[in-house]
């Protein structure tokens, strides 16, 4: 052998290893996408479970509510409207809004219960409370769960070579992440 040919064999070697390693790291980075993308699809999954399991309570809730109430014509109709826009809603980020206005209109709806101590005090609306309640804890490590999925896709993505790959496969960042609403970020003025 020439050492012409023994020249062109090793560079060809270089670059049969070169895009060994390329396509190596391409499918491994697509495999892990893939991985990713469905633990976020799960974990919105669980979210969507417990938003469903809230809506199923809401009507039974307010069903019990307006048998003491008579005059709150105006809430009951905002959870309604609320309730039908979450279950009407397809996407995680239409759900994520809807989410959003159910919570202020069930606020809205336990602050009425206030004026009403004989509702309060009413065995029923007990038990469909601490159901309510148990169901907002259930949400709230569901959102986490599916935040913390969406950061850990989103920082594959964006990170190098991954970034290259993804844009390759058609990977992009998921931005539909559960934030606090407004009034949640505000302090709660207490007074002793």
């Amino acid at each position: 052998m020439s050492k012409g040919m023994l020249v062109g064999l090793g560079v060809l070697g270089v670059i049969v290893l070169a895009l060994f390693l390329v396509g190596g790291s391409y499918v491994s980075a697509k495999n892990q996408m893939v991985a990713k993308d469905q633990t976020v699809k799960s974990a919105w999954s669980e979210v969507d479970v417990q938003l469903q399991r809230r809506a199923d309570l809401i009507p039974n809730l307010v069903e019990t509510v307006k048998g003491f109430t008579k005059e709150e014509n105006s809430v009951f109709a905002e959870i309604a409207n609320a309730r039908a826009g979450m279950l009407n809603a397809q996407t995680p980020q239409s759900k994520i809004a809807a989410n959003g206005q159910l919570d202020g209109a069930l606020g809205r709806l336990l602050l009425l219960t206030e004026n009403y101590p004989q509702l309060r005090s009413s065995e029923q609306f007990m038990r469909l409370q601490d159901e309510l309640a148990g169901t907002e804890n259930r949400i709230g490590v569901a959102r986490k769960r599916y935040n913390d999925a969406i950061q850990d896709y989103n920082t594959f993505v964006q990170q190098f070579p991954n970034s290259i790959w993804a844009g390759m496969a058609g990977y992009h960042t998921n931005d539909a992440y559960f934030k606090a609403s407004p009034a949640a970020q505000q302090v709660p003025n207490v007074k002793f």
